[in-house]
């Protein structure tokens, strides 16, 4: 017999990427919308999910109880901000189920708070859930564990639409992490974030990053390795915002018969070592 389609919760029901994930959730075999939720004061309280989406009267009215909602589902799909993912993290732990966070900006405690909670949810988190850029994230390792950093500098571009809260963006940290693992290196410790005025040389062994902020762009994200005479590129370029959706979708369904744990993108897509 076959397994009975997941029942999924979309928190942030309202926003791009939560009218995004309920059509694609619509969309898709092996998923179902069980619940959708919205902030305390939402004017789309009470509104119909799918009706918001666009996909017509769906039955699925917005709240903004997720405790109830998570009791009954079997997974959170999480597009919001660090302090509501670190609720909905406690809550999935009290439910015993999966919640995927595509959430950036979260500071280390947050990432404390999300870790303990995973001992008994099953939480899948990643600064971007694409396929394409969790590959980017292995080539950049690889480059930087190649090219000695002593004769290559490192440099993360990443350019998003102006309403992007966050800088640098949760795929350029993804990036930048890849890469200090590579060199084996820390990456807090090595990392440059802001330029300006007299600076200096660069230091040696370093990793930079550059944030640029304007119009509609989805998501630009570019490894620069930089040596004498030669320069490596190696990028991702989104067009689509339902690449995410589609990643986090898939990790909910992966996740659904693990154990509890902290996982990533990495061992969704079988990539981690």
């Amino acid at each position: 017999m076959s397994e009975a389609p997941m029942k999924l919760v979309v928190v942030g029901a309202a926003g791009r990427m939560g009218q995004t994930l309920i059509r694609l959730i619509d969309a898709m075999d092996g998923v179902v919308l069980h619940a959708a939720i919205e902030r305390a004061g939402s004017p789309f309280l009470g509104k119909d999910a799918g009706e918001l989406a666009g996909l017509g009267h769906k039955d699925v009215a917005v709240t903004d109880d997720p405790l109830a909602a998570f009791l009954h589902a079997d997974g959170v799909v999480d597009f919001t901000s660090p302090a509501s993912t670190v609720t909905f993290a406690g809550l999935a732990a009290q439910a015993r189920i999966v919640h995927v966070i595509g959430t950036t900006g979260c500071s280390v405690e947050d990432g404390e708070k999300i870790k303990a909670a995973a001992r008994h949810a099953r939480i899948v988190k990643s600064g971007n859930m694409s396929l394409g850029v969790n590959l980017l994230g292995v080539l950049a390792k690889q480059a930087a564990a190649a090219l000695p950093a002593s004769d290559w500098d490192i440099e993360v571009l990443e350019m998003h639409h102006k309403h992007k809260v966050d800088a640098p963006s949760g795929t350029a940290l993804l990036l930048g992490e890849a890469a200090a693992e590579g060199r084996g290196i820390d990456l807090a410790s090595h990392s440059v974030r802001s330029r300006d005025g007299h600076t200096g040389a660069r230091p040696a062994g370093t990793i930079g990053f550059a944030t640029l902020r304007g119009g509609s762009v989805i998501g630009e994200h570019s490894v620069i390795l930089a040596g004498e005479g030669e320069l490596v590129t190696l990028s991702h370029s989104a067009g689509d915002r339902t690449i995410f959706a589609r990643g986090a979708l898939r990790a909910a369904l992966w996740a659904r018969d693990k154990k509890p744990g902290h996982y990533s993108m990495l061992d969704v897509l079988g990539l981690s070592r």
